[in-house]
C-alpha cells in the first residue's frame, strides 16, 4: 500500500515525500537523484510516525537533494558561432573560426580558434569542438584521478577504473564494479572542482552512502570541499 505525495517544512523549503508501506522490519529514507523521497516503512506504521521521522531527517533529506542538484550540468544552449565564448577549465574563450583545408582547434591568448571547411557550419564547429574536448577531459581527468587517489590509496583498497563520458544528470558516479565515471562536461570545471568530484566519488570506494562516516572522510581527504562544491555550482551555469 501507498500513500500520494506529502510534504513537510524545512526552513524555508518543502520536502515532497511518498510513502509505502510495505513487509519489512524498519523504515527507509531514500533520496533518489532526481530528488525524489521515497519511503519504505514497516506494515502497520502510522502516518504520524513516518511524518515525524521525515521531520527529524530533514537536514539530511536537503544535503542529499543539494548534492544531487550540484551534479545535474546545467549547460547553456550554445550555437557555436564566432565571438560566443565556451568555458575549459574554469575560463571563458571566445569562439574564433576559420575556414580552409585544416581542422582543428587552438587555444590563442584567450581564444578558441577553430578550423572547418570552407562549406561546413555551425555542426563541424561544434563535433570538431566536442572531440577536443573529450581528448582534454580523458588527459586531465586521469591527472585528477590519480593525483586524488594517492591520498585516499591507504585505506581505500582497489582503485577504481576511470571512465569518462558524457552523463544527462550527473557529473561523476562511482558504480558498485569499481567503474568511476567522470561526465565529460566536467572539462568547463576549474580543477579544483575536478577534484572535489573526483574525490567525492573515490570516497564512496569506502563507503557507499553519505552517512556521518563518509563526510567525515571526505572532510579529512579535503578539508576545503564545501568551498570547492560552491564554486563548482557558481562556475557552470
Amino acid at each position: 500500500m501507498s500513500l500520494p505525495c506529502c510534504s513537510v517544512t524545512y526552513g524555508n523549503h518543502d520536502i515532497d515525500f511518498k510513502v509505502e508501506f510495505v513487509a519489512r522490519k524498519t523504515l527507509e529514507i531514500a533520496v533518489q537523484p532526481d530528488s525524489r523521497v521515497l519511503i519504505k516503512a514497516p506494515l502497520g506504521t502510522s502516518f504520524e510516525e513516518v511524518r515525524k521521522r521525515v521531520v527529524k531527517r530533514a537536514w539530511w533529506i536537503k544535503r542529499q537533494q543539494d548534492y544531487f542538484q550540484q551534479f545535474k550540468p546545467r549547460t547553456p544552449v550554445r550555437c557555436y558561432v564566432g565571438g560566443e565564448t565556451h568555458l575549459y577549465l574554469g575560463r571563458r574563450y571566445r569562439l574564433k573560426i576559420g575556414r580552409g583545408d585544416c581542422c582543428g582547434v587552438k587555444l590563442i591568448r584567450g581564444h578558441f580558434h577553430v578550423g572547418i571547411p570552407e562549406s561546413a557550419g555551425s555542426d563541424k564547429v561544434k563535433e570538431i569542438l566536442d572531440r577536443w574536448y573529450a581528448r582534454k577531459a580523458t588527459e586531465k581527468f586521469t591527472e585528477s584521478f590519480n593525483r586524488c587517489w594517492h591520498g585516499l590509496a591507504k585505506n581505500s583498497g582497489t582503485k577504481p577504473r576511470l571512465q569518462v563520458r558524457r552523463m544527462k544528470k550527473r557529473w561523476g558516479s562511482l558504480s558498485r564494479g569499481g567503474t568511476l565515471t567522470v561526465n565529460t562536461d566536467l572539462i568547463r570545471a576549474p580543477r579544483e572542482c575536478i577534484d572535489y568530484v573526483i574525490t567525492h566519488e573515490l570516497c564512496h570506494v569506502q563507503f557507499h552512502n553519505h552517512s556521518p562516516a563518509f563526510y567525515d572522510l571526505l572532510e579529512k581527504v579535503m578539508p576545503d570541499w564545501e568551498r570547492r562544491k560552491q564554486k563548482l555550482e557558481l562556475a557552470l551555469v
